[in-house]
């Protein structure tokens, strides 16, 4: 499946670059990952939150890059059955903002569970939602991947 990154133009690759800048951005500032004069943390960041940062800004750089065509030249193919990682990574993403997120300063998870749940029931549950996020992304990327082998067949 690796031989697949190849065969990229360099269209493809900065495309990914651009991905990957832009999730580690739209994750790592809100989170404070980043550090920044708008956002702060209440609790310190943990140990694995920076490595998921950036296998998931990696992931999803990638998985952008697959909707860039290698060839300009070549016909749009309906891609129905081929968006569906779209949404998959998209919910991956989504998760790996909470997972690396502060479980106080989410507003969402402070409505829903409160100061305590958020420490007691969401904190420990963040490595989950990390490794889940890191899950779908990848596979959203191999199905795109497995999808630029195939070879397809006109109707």
């Amino acid at each position: 499946m690796l031989h697949v990154f190849a065969t990229w133009s360099p269209r493809r690759w900065l495309a990914a670059a651009a991905g990957a800048a832009v999730t580690a951005l739209l994750i790592g500032l809100p989170t404070d990952l980043i550090p920044n004069p708008v956002f702060g943390r209440q609790i310190e960041a943990e140990w694995w939150s920076m490595p998921v940062l950036v296998v998931t800004s990696v992931l999803a750089g990638l998985l952008f890059a697959t909707y860039v065509r290698n060839d300009t030249s070549m016909p749009d193919v309906g891609d129905d059955e081929l968006d569906r990682p779209a949404k998959t990574g998209g919910l991956g993403g989504l998760i790996s903002f909470f997972a690396v997120g502060c479980p106080t300063c989410n507003k969402v998870v402070l409505l829903a569970l409160g100061t305590t749940g958020a420490l007691d029931w969401f904190a420990p549950a963040q490595p989950i939602l990390a490794v889940l996020s890191i899950v779908l992304l990848a596979w959203a990327l191999r199905a795109r991947l497995r999808g630029e082998v195939a070879c397809r067949i006109a109707a």
